[in-house]
């Protein structure tokens, strides 16, 4: 593990990382979800794709990387692509799970592979809409000290700043976003995800130019079941874009 302290509006953000097949000629960036960190798609990924230099990252707020003010997902995007230029890191293949999906779209990589990724809009539950309702209600009399009780999961151990971070990049939909991306694109989808529902990669791939829809069984974490599978898809879609130069 290394760390690397990149400036980003007058602000330090250290980013953890690691690199293994450090002398490979093609770079693979790997993004892990909301609250997950690089050791995680490390596990499921080092032993594969050994011809790629694979350059696992934490993003700001996570694993081992700090962040100390409040963020979007463009700006993750920026502080990640300052950090590449930083480590002479090229956008040759950029893998992003859940969240870290959103973050690698905006990175406009050759390839882009979309794991179980966020960026679609999706209706909320009635349940969750109702539990938004009331906690508004309850900040209107001034019990916003229940926070706790309406918060999601996924939002209840942050810092204030990570809070709000969540709040930025919860409800963003990047529609336009994928319809303008000219990546060749690979998409990866357990079909029991709860998380990001299969619906999402279906609307994904209708706005995406040049994309690949690949169906595993599993949740929001298949790829850990099925990383061999997954690798084996992302060397055949780096091929590809190799044959049309």
């Amino acid at each position: 593990m290394a760390l690397k302290s990149i400036q980003y509006n007058q602000h330090t953000f250290d980013i953890s990382y690691e690199i293994l097949n450090p002398e490979a000629p093609v770079d693979l960036i790997i993004l892990p979800g909301w609250g997950s960190n690089k050791e995680l798609m490390k596990n499921s990924f080092h032993p594969y794709m050994s011809a790629f230099r694979h350059i696992y990252i934490d993003l700001p707020g996570f694993g081992k990387s700090t962040s100390c003010v409040a963020l979007n997902t463009k700006d993750y995007a920026r502080i990640v692509e300052l950090f590449m230029i930083h480590i002479n890191a090229s956008k040759d293949i950029i893998l992003g799970h859940s969240f870290g999906g959103k973050v690698a779209l905006l990175l406009e990589p050759k390839v882009l592979i979309l794991v179980g990724s966020t960026g679609i809009m999706v209706p909320k539950p009635l349940k969750i809409r109702l539990k938004i309702a009331i906690y508004k209600l309850f900040k209107l009399f001034g019990l916003a000290k229940f926070r706790s009780l309406f918060v999601a999961e996924d939002a209840k151990s942050l810092s204030e700043p990570m809070y709000q971070t969540f709040k930025n990049v919860i409800d963003e939909d990047l529609s336009e976003e994928f319809s303008s991306s000219d990546a060749k694109t690979l998409l990866c989808w357990g079909d029991k995800d709860t998380a990001t529902p299969l619906s999402i990669a279906h609307k994904m791939q209708k706005l995406l130019k040049d994309s690949t829809l690949k169906i595993y069984d599993g949740d929001h974490y298949f790829f850990m079941n099925h990383a061999k599978e997954v690798s084996n898809e992302i060397k055949n879609i780096f091929l590809k874009t190799l044959e049309h130069k």
